[in-house]
């Protein structure tokens, strides 16, 4: 019996591998990709993902487009396919296109309400299988509509420059803390609960505005926080913060902006009874309008009315999260760090006891 030798070979193998390689881009059998100019694609850059009757309607927006040699602009093209599975409605997408249809680009993430309330780790899972899409685009949940509604209403020009807007970055966007798909999937599969932000159409057609934060329990919609609830959400998750505070003073007026907040949690023993759950939030704020330059005393009132007003937000925040069980800025995990073994009798149950544990909060205001 004669055996192949396989591996190694002689001095001449590198010069016979590499000949067969160029046989087979020759006679086109490479298994290489096919190349496709730029022009030739359909860069979709946003996708929603809603229930349907047919069980997944997905719909895709490329954005304006570039075509001939002047750059001339075209429209943004949308697709729509509702399929059994999002694999399948993806497929059928691909034939609604003269162009070969990318999910490569796909910064922006938009899930219907009615999807989020069955349960959105079916379309986080897709996402992080799938060779083209990835967890790095912006998660959103579209509040009293459909995600297909949201696509399609950004019309012509699509939706990216308005979901730019609508998050923060920085010292840039007005309303939400972005979310990536990502962020989102590694909150629920270790804190079994995320937040999200979310859109709604204003006047029920357009344009999106913000729409406060979908709180995720385990992979379904437990609720929205919005206003000022909302606002305590960003306080107690801190980074960027974007809102402004009117202040009445006697006669005069004045403004302060919310710039940054940073919080940190710990576990405060108390004997044998539960550990308090202590939650220090510090502010950093600007004061934006004012009659007269205050005095030192009138800035340490400014400073308490902005310390109560946070205060309160966070604690109408917390109300709702603890009603919910969903720690989902992590402030148990956080508290954990400084004493892990009281956080290991803690933890198997910790979104019941969020619920249960006593909590100080602790504001502090350094304003600019």
């Amino acid at each position: 019996m004669r055996y192949a030798h396989v591996g190694g070979g002689g001095p001449g193998a590198p010069l016979l591998a590499a000949a067969a390689a160029l046989c087979l881009l020759l006679s086109g059998c490479s298994g290489l990709p096919q190349a496709r100019e730029m022009g030739d694609m359909a860069l979709l850059r946003t996708m929603g993902v809603d229930a349907s009757a047919a069980g997944v309607a997905v719909t895709g927006s490329t954005g304006p487009r570039a075509r001939g040699l002047q750059a001339e602009g075209e429209p943004a093209l949308v697709l729509a396919a509702d399929r059994a599975s999002l694999s399948s409605a993806c497929l059928a997408m691909q034939g609604q296109s003269d162009s070969y249809v990318f999910f490569g680009y796909v910064d922006q993430l938009l899930v219907g309400e009615a999807l989020a309330k069955e349960g959105v780790r079916p379309v986080l899972d897709y996402f992080a299988r799938d060779r083209e899409l990835g967890l790095g685009a912006q998660l959103w949940l579209v509040r009293g509509a459909e995600a297909r509604q949201a696509v399609t209403s950004g019309g012509e020009e699509g939706l990216d420059r308005r979901l730019e807007t609508l998050r923060h970055d920085g010292d840039m966007g007005i309303a939400s803390v972005a979310r990536t798909a990502g962020e989102v999937y590694t909150d629920l599969l270790e804190q079994g609960c995320a937040f999200v932000p979310a859109l709604a159409l204003s006047g029920g057609e357009g344009p999106l505005v913000q729409g406060g934060y979908g709180i995720l329990r385990g992979e379904e919609l437990a609720g929205f926080l919005e206003g000022e609830e909302a606002r305590g959400l960003e306080l107690l998750f801190g980074g960027p913060c974007g809102h402004v505070l009117d202040l009445a003073l006697g006669d005069e007026g004045t403004a302060v902006r919310v710039l940054s907040a940073r919080t940190k949690s710990s576990l405060e023993l108390r004997g044998e009874d539960l550990p308090a759950l202590k939650v220090v939030c510090k502010v950093d704020a600007r004061l934006t309008e004012y009659r007269d330059p205050p005095g030192e005393g009138e800035l340490e009132r400014i400073g308490s009315l902005v310390e109560a007003r946070e205060r309160a937000r966070i604690e109408g925040a917390l109300e709702r999260l603890r009603s919910w069980g969903t720690d989902c800025t992590g402030l148990g995990a956080e508290a954990a760090m400084a004493r892990p073994a009281q956080w290991q009798a803690l933890r198997e149950d910790w979104p019941e006891r969020f619920a249960q544990v006593p909590i100080e909060i602790q504001v502090e205001v350094r304003i600019q």
